[in-house]
């Protein structure tokens, strides 16, 4: 995911929407406009569409990993829900990888101090894309080392033949802060490309310290991939509270570990991008996109990340439709696959679609959870941000007034970017986010049913004055797509 970026909540700012005015009084919208927003907003605000939508997503389909049978299934399911609404619907093709976890093992087998004949358990889980151990398992010594610099000190002489643990610790505090996305991309270099640093000095596994808060002795998983210069090697998150326990032990002397990972690489497999268009009154041509992932991984259920997403962009066609609206330009309902294993749905759609470009009005993406929203964010030229301020004030009734520039996006948009397309997406309290990213905790009840109904409204109200709105959107320059 494309947490990287910097999120600040800006609580202190929220209840003045002149804050991101640079001074200047925004054109009103016409009458007929307004009323319209604030009929989606009010709609939102009193419908559970969103909500038993998430359910049977997450209760009833479950976890939903890039080529699986269940993500399959979810994508038929958000199609026929779709054409319920009036839709034109298709699924585009995207070819997905298929990786599989398995057995997932680990245990202290030699420490100091340790009982004799006993063992400690390591809780962890393969990160994504890990290959397998041998089948019986490894067993080597730990090293721990808090970053890339520390590993190579150490050299090829005490890290061949051994297990790599990067204990590098998500930043609490600066999540706390509503800077979530700068504290999980502080840490994520080290799961992303950590097993191919370490095996470059010949280790033959390599662990991270789970990347997000809440410790709870739960691990989180996410994608990792091998450099093509670095022998692969296989790779695991382990929670946080073993990380310490590895790292104390192991300033006390040699600690030994046995690991099995029992993953698979499947061949790819083909899946879908789930498309439905609510087609527009006067410009059908121009596209508003609405959007979120469907793809989780398999830890959990994929609530906060993403299925809650793609139920916001789901209702934003079911008010448009309760309310008899007619937008202007064609809405675009999308629920990406995965966006989890390498983003190939973002990317397919983006190759096949590059000739229309131009005709990409706007595109939004929701992938940040479901925590109270405070506003959105442009992706674009920031004199956009200054046309979009009406929207904003009609948002500022539940808090969400915020309009607010950035230099990046959501992952599954984000080749859309690349070509030029002005992308946005819901300003989110994620404080909590992290706690819960990437693990088994991933569950419908981390959910809260009203700030659910806050994002469908940003949502809706967002794409609703870009498929209406007055002028248009200056432009990004076209810039090479961002790489995980």
């Amino acid at each position: 995911m494309n947490k990287f970026r910097s999120i600040a909540l800006l609580f202190l700012c929220a209840g003045s929407v002149s804050a991101q005015r640079n001074f200047q009084t925004p054109t009103p919208y016409p009458p007929q406009l307004t009323n319209e927003l604030r009929q989606l907003e009010q709609s939102a605000l009193s419908s559970d569409y969103a909500w038993t939508e998430l359910a049977h997503l997450t209760n009833n389909i479950g976890p939903r990993p890039a080529g699986s049978a269940q993500a399959n299934f979810a994508a038929q399911y958000v199609a026929d829900e779709l054409r319920k609404l009036g839709l034109d619907v298709r699924l585009e093709k995207v070819v997905v990888p298929h990786w599989v976890r398995g057995e997932e093992t680990g245990a202290l087998i030699a420490f100091p101090g340790m009982a004799p004949g006993t063992t400690q358990k390591v809780v962890l889980t393969a990160l994504g894309g890990s290959v397998a151990t041998p089948a019986a398992g490894l067993t080597a010594e730990v090293v721990v080392v808090n970053n890339f610099d520390e590993l190579n000190a150490l050299g090829q002489d005490k890290v061949s033949g051994k297990i790599v643990l990067f204990n590098a610790k998500f930043d609490k505090q600066l999540a706390a802060t509503g800077h979530g996305g700068q504290a999980y991309g502080q840490a994520v270099i080290y799961r992303g490309i950590g097993a191919s640093a370490a095996a470059k000095l010949g280790a033959v596994a390599a662990l991270v310290r789970s990347v997000g808060g809440a410790d709870y002795r739960l691990p989180h998983t996410g994608a990792m991939r091998y450099l093509p210069d670095a022998p692969r090697i296989p790779a695991a998150a382990v929670t946080a509270e073993d990380a310490d326990t590895m790292a104390s032990l192991a300033q006390q002397g040699p600690v030994r570990m046995r690991l099995v990972l029992a993953t698979q690489q499947l061949a790819d497999v083909d899946s879908f991008n789930v498309i439905g268009d609510l087609k527009g009154s006067e410009h059908p041509e121009q596209i508003v996109i609405v959007s979120g992932h469907l793809d989780s991984w398999d830890l959990g259920t994929g609530a906060i990340d993403d299925a809650a997403g793609v139920v916001m962009a789901m209702q934003t066609a079911q008010l448009i439709k309760h309310l008899g609206l007619h937008p202007k330009k064609t809405i675009r309902v999308i629920a990406w696959m995965n966006e989890e294993f390498g983003n190939s749905g973002g990317t397919a759609y983006a190759a096949a679609h590059k000739d229309e470009a131009q005709n990409h009005f706007a595109a939004i993406e929701s992938d940040l959870g479901a925590g109270h929203p405070i506003g959105f964010s442009v992706a674009a030229p920031a004199s956009n941000v200054q046309l979009l301020q009406p929207a904003a004030a009609v948002l500022q009734s539940i808090g969400a007034g915020i309009a607010q520039h950035s230099e990046d996006t959501e992952t599954d948009i984000g080749p859309l970017l690349a070509l030029g397309v002005p992308c946005f997406g819901p300003i989110q309290d994620n404080r909590f986010y992290f706690n819960y990213h990437h693990t088994a905790a991933d569950t419908l009840d981390k959910v809260v049913p009203r700030e659910l109904q806050e994002n469908a409204a940003v949502m809706a109200v967002l794409a609703y004055t870009l498929a209406n709105l007055p002028a248009s959107l200056e432009r990004p320059a076209p810039r090479p797509p961002q790489r995980f």
